[in-house]
Formats: structure tokens, C-alpha cells, sequence
């Protein structure tokens, strides 16, 4: 018996990568991913990153979740990571991928290891599907920062991408990038090479700094 059918319906606490805890109601789960309502937000959280699960001990009073999933999976199939990135394509998210801050805006592609994903504040970003923590649809009546849709189009960004994301770094080889939103000085600068996973970068003062491609999880051009 798979043991996540049996917490169900039921308030958990969770503990995920970052130290990050979660509490809600499981409301839905697959191979790879789990769904979370925490009394006000649908949280779907791939089962990578969740260190730990257990059946809340005092259950708090949630309001009953919604009848629908904002994130829509067909009848016939089963919750997975992949198809839940696919469907929420052109959605309006909140997702979090490094550091203490979240992303807000909307997936445009889904890749083999990566999506592309479109931020008013950052424009294009390429986003490792392996370090994405989580994500959350936002209410249908709302928009990130309250911009117009005509500061925000939901179209699908014009710039070719390619299968994976070592893949679609080479383009920016001899580019100005900037990895993980710039957490650190030393994740901006000119792209030099990218040779067997390892990603090489001349920062600002003009020192080479070498990065493992693993775990750099978001890229952006400035």
C-alpha cells in the first residue's frame, strides 16, 4: 500500500529542502510530486525535496479546500511532476527555486531538465527542473504586482530554446548571465566556457570562478 494514500485528506507537517516547512492538508499526490493546501494556498511540492512527513499531531481548523485543482490534470491520468509543469503553462505562479525569495510569473516551455519561465522583474529565466522547490497557482483574479495584462502578456517568449539546459547555456557562452538571481557576486558575469558540467565565469574584477552546472539553478541575461 503506497503509505502517502494513507495521510490523505489529512493535515501533515513537512520538512523540505532549505529547511523549509510546510503545513496542510495532502490533498493529492503521484510518483514525484505532492499537493499541499495550506487553508489558503494549493502548494505542489515535487517529492524530491521532501525531507520528512508526518501526520499533524493538534490538526488546526482549515477552511474545506476547493472542489478543482487550479493546476487541471486529465481524468485519466495520474499526478506527475512533468505533466503538472505542462498544465500550468500560461498560469500565473509563484515559485521558489533558491535563497529566501520566490519568482513570480508563468512558464512558457517545459524542456527535458528545465523550464522556461517569464518574470516582469527578471524577464526570461531558464530554471532547473531539479532544484524547483516548489510552486503555487495564484487566484485567477490576480496578476503578479497587480500589473495590466498588457504589461504582462501571456505569450509564449519568442527566444529558441533548446533540449537541456547545458544545452541552452552554450548559446550564452562570451554573454553576460547571471545564475541563482545573483545571490552571489561571484554567480554574475561573462559566461567563458561550459566543458563536462563544469561552467566557467569571469566575475566582475575579472577573476575565473568555477561552478559545478548542477547546482546552479537559475539563469537569467541581463
Amino acid at each position: 500500500m503506497n503509505v502517502l494514500k494513507t495521510l490523505l485528506g489529512k493535515e501533515v507537517d513537512l520538512e523540505i529542502s532549505g529547511g523549509l516547512i510546510f503545513n496542510g492538508i495532502l490533498i493529492d499526490y503521484g510518483l514525484d510530486i505532492i499537493v499541499i493546501f495550506n487553508g489558503v494556498k494549493f502548494l505542489y511540492i515535487p517529492l524530491v525535496h521532501v525531507h520528512n512527513m508526518r501526520e499533524k499531531a493538534e490538526p488546526e481548523i482549515f477552511e474545506d479546500p476547493p472542489d478543482k485543482l487550479p493546476i487541471q490534470k486529465s481524468a485519466e491520468t495520474n499526478l506527475s511532476y512533468r505533466k503538472t509543469l505542462n498544465n500550468a503553462k500560461g498560469q500565473f505562479l509563484e515559485i521558489f527555486v533558491t535563497g529566501n525569495r520566490s519568482i513570480h510569473g508563468y512558464i512558457t516551455n517545459v524542456m527535458t531538465d528545465y523550464v522556461v519561465f517569464y518574470s516582469p522583474v527578471y524577464k526570461t529565466m531558464f530554471i532547473s527542473m531539479q532544484h524547483l522547490k516548489w510552486l503555487t497557482p495564484y487566484n485567477t483574479q490576480l496578476t503578479p504586482y497587480t500589473l495590466s495584462k498588457e504589461n504582462l502578456p501571456v505569450v509564449p517568449s519568442g527566444i529558441p530554446v533548446l533540449r537541456t539546459f547545458d544545452e541552452q547555456l552554450q548559446k550564452y557562452v562570451g554573454q553576460l548571465v547571471v545564475f541563482d538571481m545573483g545571490d552571489n557576486p561571484d554567480k554574475v558575469g561573462l559566461l567563458k566556457e561550459i566543458h563536462n558540467n563544469i561552467v566557467s565565469l569571469i566575475t566582475a574584477d575579472g577573476n575565473l570562478v568555477i561552478w559545478k552546472l548542477y547546482h546552479l539553478k537559475t539563469v537569467h541575461i541581463p
